[in-house]
């Protein structure tokens, strides 16, 4: 996971893949609204909305990452990385209406008499599964790689057009071989597409909304981080440790207890060893504030020496 100038890069890496996602969902999106009016496919229209709304997301995943990447200043001595969980915030928040939206409309469809779609929109949604899945799997390694929220809510989004289209392919199936009566069965489709988005867009909004509010992150690296720590030279023990993720990076604040009787100068050599120790076994650690207190143990066990 990268860190200092590495984490700049990895943002850059994740606003090029978003402006990527943008391009090839302009397309995807023109396609699909065209040819579900023409081929009177309101799943098809619907999954083309998706992918507008998925361009709009992408978009603003491009410019929290772009923001994120900007370096500490005066004002935001952590640096921006809380530009990036903020862009998933109001990505999912986007998606999660756009399905509501499209939901309201599904039973408009199903209420209102229409003919069935035309055969050859289901050769337009095989090209679309194929092709998303395809960014979907390249976004999603590079999100794993970087460790980004936002760049694996941006992955997500691919995927849901996936599934999304998946959905439009089974309904308009069943209307076209269906035939007379079947013809909602499209428009079911597309209602049930649109739980999909929404559940899609909850998946998204909680994990940005935990790091915004610094939950701690998984408990492994929190006790890796006390491994590393007890096992610097003069560190009789830990006492606190306390992670918390912005962006790509994660800040340590950590407590140690050394021995009382050791002078000023030698419990900061102590604290830096341990920040320069955590630093180096993990870099997706970008700073460690190290808190030096007497420690009992270390104490008792000098005592146990003298005697």
């Amino acid at each position: 996971m990268p860190s200092g100038s590495a984490s700049r890069n990895g943002y850059g890496k994740g606003a090029r893949l978003a402006l990527v996602g943008v391009t090839v969902n302009f397309f995807l999106a023109l396609i699909k609204i065209v040819a579900g009016l023409l081929g009177n496919a309101y799943a098809l229209i619907a999954d083309g909305i998706e992918s507008t709304l998925d361009i709009f997301s992408s978009l603003i995943i491009w410019f929290g990452l772009k923001v994120a990447a900007e370096p500490p200043d005066d004002e935001h001595p952590y640096g921006h990385g809380k530009a990036e969980p903020l862009a998933s915030i109001v990505v999912a928040l986007i998606v999660i209406a756009a399905a509501i939206g499209l939901a309201v409309e599904s039973v408009h469809e199903i209420i209102t008499p229409h003919h069935a779609p035309a055969p050859y929109t289901l050769v337009v949604l095989i090209g679309v599964i194929i092709i998303k899945e395809t960014l979907f799997r390249k976004v999603s390694g590079a999100a794993e790689e970087l460790g980004s929220t936002a760049v694996k809510t941006d992955a997500w989004h691919h995927r849901a057009d996936v599934l999304t289209s998946a959905g439009a392919f089974i309904g308009i199936s069943i209307a076209i071989i269906g035939g007379k009566g079947w013809e909602p069965a499209d428009d079911w489709a597309a209602l049930f597409t649109c739980t999909i988005i929404a559940f899609n867009g909850y998946k998204l909004l909680m994990p940005a909304l935990h790091e915004v509010m610094d939950t701690a992150p998984p408990k492994e690296l929190e006790s890796a981080v006390r491994a590393i720590a007890a096992g610097v030279p003069q560190v009789a023990e830990v006492e606190k440790c306390r992670v918390r993720k912005m962006g790509l990076d994660y800040y340590v604040d950590i407590h140690i207890g050394v021995d009382a009787n050791l002078t000023v100068r030698t419990g900061h050599e102590i604290s830096h060893a341990v920040k320069d120790a955590i630093r180096t076994a993990k870099p997706e650690v970008m700073d460690v504030l190290v808190h030096i207190e007497p420690s009992d143990v270390a104490e008792g066990a000098a005592t146990a020496r003298g005697s």
